[in-house]
């Protein structure tokens, strides 16, 4: 088992591994908890009582966080003529075409998103094996794949994140940074957990929401009452 260092220790001390935290109390103690010398992400971890393999319990979605992420997302359009300056007025960093997946071919990901018009897609699934693997290709069911340019950058510009439950049965997603404090956090894993919520299929029996983890990047995690999430949802 590998040695953790001081810092870490402090901090797991800080964390009643037995313990299941209320909700505003997880995120508190997260928050707290942090001793990263940078700003740490926040991230959830939720386990679904689903079964991925089948196509009536995959649970996937998009959600836009309240208080966003806290880092510049980085937008690479794939479109031609107007909507290259509909995607560059809307805040887009990359806007283009055959260039632009000539430079993915050639190793470059320096983006954290794409989004493409319809009309590109035959050209853009040309480069379905390398986008696909780093969640980075466009698809029609997070609203990536639009005409509507203006709107799905600026989606994405101020927090939209994607999300898709893996094999495990879990999904795991971001909701900010330590330094936005307890209230904004909450309030992004508030709206997170009510879109998963509104996902559950309807062939999911029994308890749908298994287990809650909260953790900062470099810190432990910290176990949620799932009973006490009834409290905070819509």
């Amino acid at each position: 088992m590998p040695k953790r260092g001081k810092k870490y220790t402090e901090s797991r001390k800080k964390v009643d591994a037995e313990k299941r935290y209320d909700v505003a109390e997880a995120i508190k103690v997260a928050v707290d908890s942090s001793f990263a010398g940078f700003d740490e992400t926040i991230d959830v971890a939720v386990k679904l009582g689903v079964d991925p393999r089948h196509a009536d319990q995959m649970v996937r979605g998009t959600v836009i966080l309240p208080n966003g992420l806290g880092k510049d997302v980085k937008v690479l359009v794939f479109a031609k003529g107007e909507k290259e300056k509909e995607a560059l007025d809307a805040g887009a960093d990359f806007v283009g075409s055959d260039e632009y997946i000539d430079k993915i071919k050639g190793g470059w990901f320096g983006f954290d998103k794409a989004v493409a018009t319809p009309d590109v897609m035959g050209t853009v699934g040309k480069i379905g094996k390398l986008l696909g693997p780093r969640g980075l290709m466009p698809n029609a069911k997070t609203g990536t794949v639009t005409f509507d340019i203006a709107r799905a950058v600026s989606e994405l510009k101020a927090g939209k994140i994607d999300f898709r439950v893996e094999k495990a049965g879990i999904i795991h997603a971001p909701l900010g940074k330590v330094s936005f404090g307890p209230d904004k956090l909450l309030e992004n894993l508030v709206s997170f957990l009510e879109r998963i919520i509104r996902l559950k299929p309807a062939s999911s029996k029994g308890i749908y929401l298994k287990g809650i983890a909260i953790s900062t990047t470099m810190g432990p995690g910290i176990r949620v009452d799932t009973s006490a999430v009834k409290d905070y949802v819509k």
